[in-house]
């Protein structure tokens, strides 16, 4: 998906920001994008920058090579040379590392003052599908699919997972799909909620696009508090709702992008929103 404008460019992970949206992309396409210890730690850098750069105001995350990501390196972890899996750490010390680096890329994305796009070419599997689920929109190809993955090699899931699909479908079916390790066609995960948007192939990069750049034409500010409140009604009552949605209009009514826009309305004008 990246062609130009990089403003990172690794054999791992590629980066570049374009009209006011931020691309990461996965680029281990001979491993299905598979986590690394060079990958991860990239990505966690590059959803730190992207936070922090005032003129990202959407965030896509996507795979080269017609993957998005088929999480942990299951060949690394074979031969026990994943690296937070080194003999040298003890179990707490294993246990934490895995821990802050799941906070710096689901977690981080989970919380990120920006809206974020997964956009999946194909396979998304393990921690790849986790991050996926992670983003607050999934824009899929045809050819597609999720699967948890990590019954099948004897492991429980981690990055998220569990918590971010048991929100979409639910905790029943959620069971399910890790307990069958059951693989979710991109049309199949759009009718059950998964999935936002099913396109062809072709099509995929200039749809993601045009949604990225359609979010991206309204305030920052606006946007920001729209994700806090969303995420905050997971794991709150209708009153604190409440007061937590009251509280961001208030503040985003001293905002000039809403008096501006405002007016233009009043005027039949089409708004600008500066981020101000």
């Amino acid at each position: 998906m990246i062609k130009n404008n990089l403003i990172k460019n690794t054999d791992h992970l590629q980066a570049e920001v374009r009209d006011r949206i931020g691309i990461i992309a996965f680029n281990r396409p001979e491993a299905k994008n598979a986590l690394s210890d060079e990958l991860t730690p990239e990505l966690r850098r590059m959803l730190i920058e992207f936070e922090s750069n005032r003129e990202v105001r959407v965030i896509i995350i996507t795979g080269n090579g017609g993957a998005f990501c088929s999480g942990g390196d299951v060949k690394s972890f074979a031969s026990d040379s994943d690296p937070g899996l080194s003999n040298d750490l003890s179990l707490e010390q294993q246990i934490r590392k895995l821990q802050i680096g799941q906070e710096g890329v689901s977690l981080k994305i989970h919380e990120m003052p920006k809206p974020t796009i997964a956009v999946l070419p194909g396979a998304a599997a393990g921690a790849g599908m986790s991050i996926a689920l992670a983003c607050d929109i999934r824009i899929a190809s045809e050819k597609a699919f999720l699967v948890p993955a990590f019954g099948g090699i004897g492991l429980s899931g981690d990055y998220g997972g569990s918590w971010s699909l048991s929100q979409l479908v639910g905790p029943s079916k959620a069971k399910d799909i890790y307990f069958s390790n059951r693989r979710i066609q991109a049309k199949d995960a759009l009718d059950e909620g998964i999935i936002n948007y099913v396109v062809s192939e072709s099509d995929l990069e200039s749809f993601a696009l045009q949604k990225a750049s359609e979010i991206a034409y309204f305030s920052p500010t606006a946007l920001q508090y729209m994700k806090e409140n969303h995420n905050r009604a997971t794991s709150t009552n209708f009153k604190e709702s409440l007061a937590m949605e009251a509280d961001r209009m208030i503040r985003c009514f001293q905002t000039e992008d809403h008096k501006n826009a405002a007016k233009a309305f009043v005027e039949k004008k089409k708004p600008k929103f500066l981020g101000k």
